[in-house]
């Protein structure tokens, strides 16, 4: 998969795509009905399949002192978008310069000048330019204008609601990721590189995989059962394991992380990349005055959360 990051700056090769346009925070089942419609136009048209997003996201542009809420970083998003067989991502940066855009100028300065689209696939949600003023039906008298064509993708609904990352959001805030899942399509992931911690799991026997959660959503703090792909390194592969998502209260964190113990594993795994998908809330998070209290309760988790993943 190719990434493109400058619109004005995109080779012959990078040009005449069906790209579906979002953020696709997440890449849940809704995002994915979009790119099944692109990846329809582009095989029909014998094109490229191409997606647009943005970097940063749109809302941290506006807002960034909010609240984390990204589901995906850029790097795990498009590590599922090449899976998914995405030909071309345009991670457009998204500056003051493309925000000031009207409608109009964002149909023809960046998807025929700069990208030459071909077809265009967006929800029916979708809003562009400059304080979102433009809708799919003006995307679609752009296209008309400026040569490329639209499909509107409708929104999905699962069991009465609207699949969003929103709705994903608070299914990962109420500790249900199999809720979450069903919206997805897939078990949410964290992705990131595994850094140094205090090693406080291999001194209690628990040797952890530590990683930083920094711009994401937090989940519900406490004990998953989860699957972790070992992306990168000698020890690429799949494992299951026990995570603890959360502050370390037992022993006074104040910044969030994940550790994740991976089962059977022997081996060093700094600097990996490591994707951790949440399967099952185990428990909240704790605080214990004993030791060895900690010990015996991870045992349990482990032999709960070994449990469940045998079962998948």
């Amino acid at each position: 998969m190719k990434t493109v990051r400058d619109y004005q700056f995109v080779s012959e090769a990078e040009r005449g795509a069906v790209v579906a346009i979002g953020n696709f925070d997440g890449i849940h089942l809704g995002h994915q009905a979009v790119l099944d419609i692109a990846r329809g136009e582009a095989r029909r048209l014998s094109a490229p399949l191409g997606v647009m997003t943005f970097e940063p996201h749109p809302r941290q542009f506006f807002a960034p002192d909010a609240p984390p809420f990204r589901l995906t970083n850029a790097a795990a998003r498009a590590h599922r978008l090449e899976k998914l067989g995405v030909d071309v991502l345009y991670e457009l940066s998204f500056t003051s310069a493309l925000a000031a855009l009207t409608p109009e100028g964002f149909a023809q300065a960046v998807l025929s000048r700069g990208l030459g689209v071909r077809h265009v696939v967006v929800g029916a949600d979708f809003h562009f330019g400059a304080k979102r003023a433009g809708n799919v039906e003006d995307l679609q008298k752009f296209g008309e204008k400026e040569g490329f064509s639209v499909s509107v993708a409708q929104l999905l609904e699962r069991q009465d609601q609207e699949i969003s990352s929103t709705a994903i959001r608070q299914a990962l805030s109420d500790g249900l990721p199999r809720v979450a899942a069903a919206m997805l399509g897939h078990w949410h992931r964290i992705e990131g590189t595994v850094i140094r911690g205090d090693q406080r799991g291999r001194d209690l026997g628990f040797p952890t995989a530590n990683m930083a959660l920094t711009d994401l959503h937090r989940p519900r703090f406490g004990v998953y059962a989860v699957l972790v792909d070992v992306l990168t390194g000698p020890h690429a592969g799949r494992y299951h394991g026990a995570a603890s998502l959360g502050l370390r209260p037992t022993f006074g964190g104040e910044v969030p992380n994940i550790e994740t113990f991976l089962f059977d594993f022997r081996g060093d795994l700094y600097g990996a990349e490591v994707s951790v998908g949440l399967v099952d809330f185990l428990r909240p998070e704790e605080k214990y005055s004993d030791i060895n209290a900690l010990i015996e309760q991870m045992d349990r988790d482990c032999v709960q959360a070994r449990t469940i993943l045998e079962a998948l």
